[in-house]
This record gives structure tokens, sequence and C-alpha cells, in this order.
């Protein structure tokens, strides 16, 4: 399994600036929250972005790690109400801090070192370990067509990019909607950068970008976290009870409806409706993240090594018919499996992690960019620190 200065909309009160990680998901410098604690540099992160982050990151590699094991009836329920938040999660968050996103440099360089880079250097390494870790070696090495979960970096840098269109826009959602409705029938687009996720998950980046600090505050109610739980019962029923009829590639969002063999007018009507579940079920998966610092709070800061790292052990899986095992589709099995998965990925968040590999995932890349005029007049007219000398001590002038 993403620097707010002013709220996005019409609100006359200033959001502080914020700091920009490489996953795309700024972190604001405020009061300390409850449950949070300052960063390095005096930045203050908010716990319950961190666990947000954190726990559906978990369950992108846990879902990746069910998706092998589509067979059993009661896995396939499980991934497909899953599927339904996980993603739509990290999209709106992503959207929630890109809200002061616009074309300065600085913006820029942040969106080409944690954003470009990274996909640039995961997308050849995807490709080469297919090449050889699963003996094809006539398999390219292709930008255009990202490998299974890179898509998400595709997205957010077009999304980051229309940003400022998007803050332009009189009302962005229903635009965003009427998009993503065009794209379910327009199975011409084709799978260049994915741009069916693009427009389809779309909706969700732009809520992000319209919503405000008191909406997720709502969401922590406890009213709103009771009413989850009725909420996913009713989902795992749909789900289990929709396997027969609905394909999964509604909940992928990365097909036409030509494509998933049904009548154009059917994309508007399944995008929209499978939109609308998983806005609910992502207001509920947040009803039930902790608001305090947790154990893997800390884990929240490195979730884009847990995403891009974690497919690797997914793909070799693949590669070695390591999923036919039988013992894999019995009970026990899925339990171990699941565990594995979501341990795997929390120690691929973990510091010793993102120092080795800090590198390539978040390079500062200073030798690549030219210094912004602005920036460097800014640090001349800082003023000295006042020189401490001696009493009677001469200065030299």
């Amino acid at each position: 399994m993403t620097n707010s200065q002013r709220p996005y909309g019409n609100s006359r009160t200033p959001l502080p600036p914020v700091q920009t990680p490489a996953d795309g998901v700024p972190t604001p410098r405020t009061r300390t929250p409850e449950g949070s604690r300052p960063a390095p540099g005096g930045r203050q992160r908010d716990a319950f972005f961190d666990n947000a982050k954190y726990l559906a990151i978990v369950l992108v590699a846990v879902g990746h790690a069910w998706g092998q094991l589509l067979d059993d009836g009661a896995v396939e329920t499980a991934y497909r109400v899953v599927y339904t938040f996980h993603m739509p999660a990290f999209i709106l968050i992503s959207g929630y801090f890109s809200r002061s996103f616009d074309l300065r440099p600085k913006h820029v360089r942040r969106l080409v070192t944690g954003v470009v880079v990274p996909y640039v250097v995961f997308e050849t390494a995807y490709s080469l370990f297919q090449r050889y870790g699963n003996d094809e070696p006539e398999h390219g090495i292709t930008l255009l067509d990202p490998t299974y979960h890179l898509w998400f970096l595709c997205a957010l840098f077009v999304w980051r990019l229309t940003t400022p269109v998007w803050r332009a826009v009189k009302h962005p959602l229903p635009v965003s909607l009427v998009l993503a409705a065009l794209g379910s029938v327009s199975p011409q687009i084709g799978d260049d950068l994915e741009l069916q996720r693009v427009l389809q998950f779309a909706p969700f980046f732009v809520l992000g970008l319209t919503l405000r600090p008191e909406h997720f505050r709502m969401v922590k109610r406890r009213s709103v976290r009771v009413a989850s739980v009725p909420v996913f019962v009713a989902a795992a029923v749909t789900a289990w009870a929709t396997m027969p009829y609905m394909r999964l590639g509604w909940l992928y969002h990365s097909d036409a409806a030509q494509e998933l063999g049904t009548a154009w007018w059917t994309g508007p009507v399944m995008v929209w409706a499978t939109l609308g579940c998983s806005l609910v079920t992502t207001v509920c998966f947040f009803a039930w993240v902790p608001r305090r610092r947790m154990w893997f709070t800390a884990l929240g800061a490195g979730t884009i090594y847990g995403y891009l790292l974690h497919a690797f052990l997914v793909r070799a899986g693949n590669y070695t018919d390591f999923y036919d095992q039988p013992v894999l589709h019995e009970p026990l099995g899925v339990l171990g499996l699941t565990v594995f998965a979501a341990a795997a990925v929390t120690l691929l968040c973990t510091r010793p992690v993102q120092r080795a590999l800090r590198c390539v995932v978040e390079p500062r890349m200073e030798w690549a960019f030219r210094r912004d005029a602005g920036e460097a007049a800014r640090v001349r007219e800082q003023p000295r620190p006042a020189e401490v000398r001696a009493p009677g001590e001469k200065v030299a002038v």
C-alpha cells in the first residue's frame, strides 16, 4: 500500500504550513493534538493520520495476499469488503494534504523526488524481477504500463498536477464524478498510465481537497463508530451475495463497462454505486482509527516503503507457485498468511528500511534542480545571530 497553507474553499481560517513526506501525505504543523508528538525539527504529526496510513497499508498487503486465494468464498468476501475502502482511504488522505499544492518550484521538486523518481526506480525493479525471477527473458521495461500496485504513483502524479484546476473549478466534486462516469464508458482509454483508475478514483482525491479538519473530527464521534458495525456487517453480506453476479473489476476501477462484458450504460451506474459504498465504508474505517499514539503510530511515516516493497513478496509467491500449497487453502493457512502479510509490511515500514532505501524513495536530489531565487533571497535576508565576545574584546572592522 502520498503543505497545506490555506483551506480549500471559502473558509477564512488559515491552515498552518506543513511538512511533506515522500508518500504524498504531508502532516500539518499545528499545536500538539491528543496523542501526537513533535516530529524532528519541531513539527507536529497528527497521530490519527499516521495511524490511518499504517492500518490502510496493512490492509493493502493483506488484501494482496488474499487475492491469491479467491477460490475460498469467505476469503473473497473479506477481500471485496477491504477493497471497497483501503485505497479510497489512502487517496482521500492524499487529497486532503494536497490542498495547497501549486506549480511553485518547491512543490514540483517534491512531486518529482517523492513520486516520479520512486515510480521509475521501482517500475524498473519490478520489471527486472519479473524478467529474471519468473524466467521471462522477453519481458520488457516500460514506464507507460504500471506494474501491479504502482498505478497509485501514476495517479497521484496526475492528481497532484491537476490540483490547481480542481481548486479553480466552482463545483469540483460533481465534475470529478462526471469524469469518472465518462471513463467507465470509454474502453478506448486503454492501459497507459492506468488512466481508467486515475479517472474513476479521482472523486476521492477531489473530496480530500474539499475537506477540512472539522470533517475528520466528525467521523471520530462515538455514534459514528457504533453505526459502523452494522454497516460493515451489511457490506460483508452484500459482498457474499453479489459474488456470483458482480465482477471484481468494478472494485478495481481499472476497466470500462464494455471491457467487463456489460452494456455501456451500466458503467456510470456501477461506478457511482461502488464509489458511494466506498465512501460509506471509508468513513466507517476512519471511525475506528485510534486518535492517540499507538505502538504503530511512528510507522505511519514510512508507509510508502511498505507500499513499494511488499509486492516483491507477493510476486515471489506467484513465481514459485507458493500459493498453490493445499495448506494455504485451509482456515489456519489463510490465518497464517494474513499474519505474515501484516508482519512483513510492518517491518518494511520501519526506520532501518527507511534509512537503507531513502536514496531511492525519498531522494533529495538537490543537484538536479535550480535553486529557487525567492528561497535564496529569503535565506540571505535572515538576520545573522548576534556575535558573542568577551568583555573589552575589540571587534575588527
